[in-house]
């Protein structure tokens, strides 16, 4: 073979190996292509069209989200606004008629009221007529007093042995309830009697007299024992002998019935609420239990602790001082209970009673 054939026959033989080679390239894409469609990787549907664009969104937003992220937020406003303060105010005038009472309470920044419904040292009694009752509650519902209780007359001896007195005790005590319900007022303060012979007795005779009030006057106003300074043969100066008193109120009655507490009685009594605030609050919690107070008296004291004397002064300028009522205005325990200043009002009792409860808001506002 001549060497120009040699050479034609190498280039065929070339073009032919590139041919299969080039054959064996595309036969082996197509099986790839075969097998990719018979399998498919299990990220497959993450690269069709639509899913692809919900992936480009997904990416926008999570850039956006840590853009804003790294922006100072302001933090979120509170499930539920904080809880009003406790009802905070003073004794008040009924001079003109008890309608004349809440737009006093309102000149002097009161939220609470007490009030006489009738003169306190007198036996004369008086109903509240329709017309007295009305105009009274349109006046309260114009102000801004949210609790309203009366004190009841000085002259009652629930406890009395002497059973003339007693009748005629139990009498102006339930025509107390009467004219309370009447009003619609939340609380009567009563102070327990005087037993004059013997204790024991005493407070049976005072829890039969409260019964008989109850089951005579039905209505909305609730019965507060107002905690006593121990003077004479008082009853209600410990703990533990208001709780004696409540013990022997009939079961049903005994939700119509609570404890007001005044600081200046208290102390008095021998409760140092200067000195041990904590452990005569513990004591009360123990014997009495929160849920029977339902009034607090604030009132400093003119009388040495347990001289069981009840002498009221200014707020702060007693045996107690400002820090007991710092306390109370600042205890969460007493948060939601009502608390009335029964404090010489002197020359001018607007004056006094509003300077005395903006110093006691200022203690609770720290």
């Amino acid at each position: 073979m001549t060497a120009k054939k040699r050479m034609g026959a190498a280039k065929k033989s070339a073009k032919k190996k590139s041919a299969n080679k080039k054959g064996a390239k595309q036969k082996n894409a197509k099986t790839q292509r075969a097998k990719k469609m018979a399998n498919p990787p299990a990220n497959a549907a993450a690269r069709t069209p639509a899913t692809s664009r919900l992936a480009k969104v997904r990416s926008a937003s999570e850039e956006r989200g840590q853009r804003e992220g790294s922006k100072v937020q302001a933090p979120p406003p509170p499930p539920f606004p904080p809880p009003p303060p406790a009802p905070l105010g003073a004794h008040i005038s009924t001079a003109g008629g008890t309608p004349e009472a809440p737009p006093r309470a309102d000149l002097i920044g009161a939220t609470a009221m007490q009030i006489f419904t009738k003169q306190g040292n007198r036996w004369a009694e008086r109903e509240v007529g329709a017309d007295e009752a009305t105009a009274f509650r349109t006046a309260l519902a114009a102000s801004g007093v949210r609790f309203t209780n009366a004190h009841d007359s000085y002259l009652i001896n629930l406890a009395s042995p002497d059973a003339a007195l007693r009748e005629r005790s139990i009498a102006s005590f339930a025509a107390e309830l009467r004219r309370c319900h009447a009003l619609g007022l939340d609380a009567l303060v009563s102070h327990p009697g005087n037993f004059m012979d013997d204790r024991a007795s005493g407070i049976a005779r005072n829890a039969d007299a409260i019964a008989q009030a109850l089951e005579q006057e039905l209505g909305p106003t609730r019965l507060l024992m107002e905690l006593t300074a121990g003077q004479g043969t008082v009853i209600g100066s410990t703990f533990e002998e208001m709780a004696e008193l409540l013990h022997l109120i009939p079961a049903r009655m005994r939700a119509r019935i609570g404890v007001c507490l005044d600081t200046a009685h208290v102390f008095a009594a021998g409760y140092d609420l200067r000195g041990d605030y904590d452990g005569v609050w513990a004591r009360f919690a123990d014997v009495l239990g929160y849920e029977s107070l339902g009034l607090i008296h604030l009132n400093d004291s003119k009388a040495p602790l347990g001289s069981k004397k009840d002498r009221h002064e200014e707020i702060g300028a007693g045996a107690l001082g400002d820090e007991p009522f710092r306390r109370l205005m600042t205890d969460a325990r007493l948060a939601a209970v009502p608390k009335l200043l029964e404090t010489p009002k002197g020359d001018d009792m607007v004056t006094n009673d509003r300077r005395a409860l903006e110093k006691l808001r200022a203690f609770a506002n720290g």
